[in-house]
């Protein structure tokens, strides 16, 4: 399909994508689909259209508005165990330092820290490693937590997808079409 539009960019034109049970696939990050993406799944029956946004998109023969959300027709189960990722990490620990507790919204100030350090054979897992900011991991380097008297205000655990996806919830994008807002359970005041 040859789709012809106006020269403002398409790409600021994304799909929220529901489950069969009409909640987002993924809070954080938001389950955000292209629109061209979107388009080949309208035309091969694997979404239902739940809102569209005024933008209108042409093809020789076919006029088109472009979906704003859409809901799968089959259901995705899903993933029982989230993947054991840095930022997965972070969402875990909602982006704060488990030793001084400062929040670092971008995420870009923080490590991670072995609670037990790999010198005394801990390893790199969801039970021992936490979330720290620079300072806090250079101070307590490779001790325990008793020996740098520093002890993390949560220890780590292995989250379930619910947890990551409630925490992912404290944490909205910077823009939100209205369409997506009734499909969306922020902790935030969401701005008219």
């Amino acid at each position: 399909m040859g789709v012809q539009t106006a020269s403002l960019s398409l790409d600021a034109y994304p799909a929220l994508v529901l489950n069969a049970n009409y909640q987002p696939l993924s809070y954080f990050p938001l389950s955000l689909w292209g629109w061209q993406t979107v388009i080949k799944a309208v035309f091969l029956d694997r979404v239902n259209i739940v809102a569209e946004y005024d933008r209108v998109v042409h093809s020789p023969g076919t006029e088109f508005r472009l979906p704003s959300v859409i809901a799968l027709k089959r259901y995705i189960r899903p993933a029982r165990n989230p993947a054991f990722t840095r930022f997965n990490l972070f969402l875990r620990d909602s982006f704060t330092c488990q030793y001084c507790g400062e929040t670092q919204r971008s995420g870009t100030d923080l490590t991670f820290d072995h609670v037990v350090p790999r010198a005394y054979g801990g390893r790199t897992t969801w039970q021992n490693v936490t979330t720290a900011c620079a300072p806090c991991n250079w101070r307590k380097g490779g001790r325990t937590p008793r020996e740098a008297d520093m002890l993390p205000s949560h220890w780590p655990f292995q989250p379930t997808v619910q947890q990551l996806q409630m925490n992912g919830r404290h944490f909205p994008p910077n823009y939100l079409h209205q369409s997506w807002r009734d499909y969306l359970y922020w902790d935030s005041e969401l701005e008219p």
